[in-house]
């Protein structure tokens, strides 16, 4: 078999990261640029957010709802007595600084919060506030993001360093034969891609090299989302003198998602209260940025849903990229993967233009899926299995 479309390759996961469903994006940034702020508007929950530097010691997790029209609709249509929406895991992650990874202000400590998460926003302030303190003692988002991915890189450096020092003596003596050559040789590319001040995540790796990378997570190896914390004025007005540079240098870096926002703007949204909110966005033709951020975090993890749709519930099932149909039912339930026989499956779009599951099921829309089916995203889902029996 060959490479399979969405991340698999003769049914291993060829991308880096953990190949979990359950993986978390985490806010990542320097003291006081509005991330424990932002994580209260993202989630909707208390964490502290007081102006210093250390203030959250532990990390903070929560899930938010991931805005989908696709589940909004079936929703509407099916009248489930229950609704159930993807959902992403965010981390609240305490402010880095300068020498994090030589353990300067806890440094040790939040890298390793770091290390545990799947995906990164990565946040910057362009705003000034004499209130709000920034760590430099300037305003200077393009150092900042150089500060943070610099810790990041270096951290990494440490690591395979190691892994380097050790698969040499290991080569040495003799120990572990072939495959022991060959990851010594894939760290020795690893660390010199390090050294030439490259992060993982933007390197070419054969699947071989992405498996023995995946047994470390590396933090250069996590996707990021640039999030770009601007004043009030400079979102609403689209002036901003730090936007198009911030963009250059992630393009330069590689290329990812760049997002400019206001928390003090969508505080004040979120403040008005939902009806109140509504109408004054479309008033001043300003829309909140929150939902697309959600959705770009939940792309940057490689996350896509399918649905279940039924008069007690309509779900949408959070998946990896390059999913397979038996996986994917296990995430419902175990036995269903163990048991699974086929998955009836037909598109959301199909279902939108026809109007009803009867009209897809009448114009032979629902499609019978086997065990090499890779799942895509919007697939509406009905999987058969033969239900795990009791032993007596």
């Amino acid at each position: 078999m060959g490479k399979k479309k969405g991340g698999q390759e003769d049914g291993k996961i060829t991308f880096l990261g953990r190949p979990k469903n359950n993986v978390t994006i985490g806010i990542v940034g320097l003291p006081n640029v509005g991330k424990s702020s932002f994580f209260n508007l993202l989630c909707k929950q208390s964490v502290p957010a007081e102006n210093f530097p250390f203030c959250t010691i532990e990390p903070s997790v929560s899930r938010v709802e991931v805005p989908d029209k696709r589940f909004t609709r079936l929703c509407k249509d099916f009248k489930p007595k229950k609704e159930i929406p993807a959902v992403l895991t965010v981390t609240d992650i305490a402010g880095l600084v300068k020498g994090a990874s030589e353990g300067a202000g806890l440094g040790n400590a939040f890298l390793s919060n770091i290390s545990a998460v799947d995906a990164i926003y990565h946040q910057v302030r362009t705003f000034k506030d004499k209130d709000v303190t920034h760590v430099e003692n300037s305003i200077d988002p393009l150092r900042d993001i150089e500060i943070i991915n610099k810790e990041l890189l270096l951290k990494d450096i440490q690591v395979v360093s190691r892994c380097v020092e050790g698969g040499r003596k290991n080569v040495e003596r003799g120990v572990g034969g072939k495959e022991a050559k060959m990851e010594f040789q894939a760290w020795e590319k690893v660390l010199q891609h390090l050294k030439d001040n490259k992060p993982v995540r933007f390197g070419k790796w054969t699947t071989f090299e992405i498996e023995v990378l995946n047994r470390l997570q590396l933090l250069t190896a996590k996707p990021q989302v640039y999030l770009v914390n601007m004043s009030k004025k400079n979102f609403t007005t689209g002036r901003s003198n730090w936007l198009a540079k911030i963009k250059e240098m992630v393009d330069k870096l590689g290329g990812e998602p760049v997002i400019p926002y206001s928390v003090s703007f969508e505080s004040e949204i979120f403040e008005m209260g939902e009806e109140k909110a509504a109408e004054n966005l479309k008033k001043n033709k300003f829309k909140s940025i929150l939902p697309t951020i959600i959705k770009k975090g939940y792309h940057a993890l490689r996350m896509i849903h399918f649905f279940t749709c039924g008069p007690q519930e309509v779900r949408a099932w959070s998946i990896r990229e390059g999913c397979l149909a038996p996986q994917a039912a296990g995430t419902i339930h175990t036995d269903f993967e163990k048991g699974f026989i086929c998955a009836k499956i037909y598109k959301f779009k199909d279902y939108r233009k026809a109007g009803s599951e009867k009209a897809v099921k009448e114009a032979g829309l629902l499609k019978q899926q086997g065990r090499k089916y890779v799942m895509c995203d919007g697939d509406v889902c009905h999987f058969e299995h033969n239900a795990a029996k009791k032993k007596k």
